[in-house]
């Protein structure tokens, strides 16, 4: 009796949230998906947003991957000041939440794309929140607590710089790592949810690992394993090209599987005819 209750309740509260809007119904047509306008914050760079299809994507997680110095945290700086304009800017008019795990954020940087940009770099930096990490438990705990952060504070964009490395340095062996992954999963899922439930994009950075027996192609791939890779909607991997920088969409629902080439300057992530 007690388990037919529990579900008799469940069952309520499920058509309540559905006529309510919160969550979508358990059967619905593609053509009423269609329908429903994802919005997107533009990367700040016409061939970036092309790739991406329009921009950032919300109620979705995109991962960014790549060696050190490809522009992955550059890229997180730039969203976090293109989210705060209007939508004829690009933006959201809204507020970021930067969960910052390798001490990576800058305000400085912010203060010089703002500038750069000819926007307020005051409220640029009044309207990003952050959130430091200082191991995988703190992580998980900042996670599970960002809903009422979001509510409070009209957030649509979450950035998670990076996603993977407090489990990497805390989990180590092959004893370690079942553990690792089934909390990783749980972080992951977790994002998911709130991606889905408040509208928010969500964009994080991954790390990567060296791969000695790839004879062809890519000798490098993005730790996490499958636990990330089939959580993430959206994949990216950046790579360098001198003094410009390459980004190649690996894995997507929908988008092509192309390449694309911007550049970093004062401006955060621009195109190339903008850095000469």
């Amino acid at each position: 009796m007690e388990m037919d209750e529990s579900v008799e309740i469940c069952n309520k509260a499920r058509v309540m949230l559905e006529e309510l809007g919160v969550i979508d119904k358990s059967f619905v047509t593609a053509t009423s998906l269609y329908s429903r306008r994802r919005d997107r914050i533009s990367t700040g760079s016409k061939s970036f947003d092309d790739l991406l299809g329009g921009g950032l994507e919300t109620k979705a997680v995109t991962e960014v991957y790549g060696e050190f110095g490809t522009g992955k945290t550059q890229l997180c700086h730039t969203l976090c000041v293109m989210v705060q304009q209007s939508r004829l800017a690009g933006g959201l008019d809204a507020k970021a939440l930067y969960i910052d795990t390798e001490n990576t954020f800058r305000p400085e940087r912010i203060v010089s794309i703002a500038e750069a940009r000819g926007f307020d770099p005051r409220k640029s930096l009044e309207n990003v929140i952050v959130a430091k990490a200082y191991n995988s438990a703190h992580q998980e705990l900042i996670i599970e607590e960002a809903g009422a952060v979001i509510e409070d504070n009209s957030i649509r964009l979450i950035v998670v710089d990076s996603a993977v490395a407090h489990y990497r340095a805390e989990f180590l062996g092959r004893a370690t790592l079942s553990e690792r992954q089934q909390r990783l999963n749980k972080f992951m899922h977790i994002l998911v949810r709130i991606a889905e439930t408040y509208e928010v994009a969500v964009v994080l950075t991954n790390q990567i690992q060296a791969s000695p027996d790839a004879y062809f192609g890519d000798t490098v791939r993005p730790t996490g394993g499958n636990v990330v890779a089939h959580t993430s909607t959206y994949r990216i991997h950046l790579k360098r090209s001198g003094k410009n920088r390459i980004a190649r969409m690996v894995d997507s629902p929908y988008h092509a599987e192309r390449e694309i080439l911007f550049t970093l300057t004062d401006r955060g992530i621009s195109d190339v005819n903008e850095g000469r």
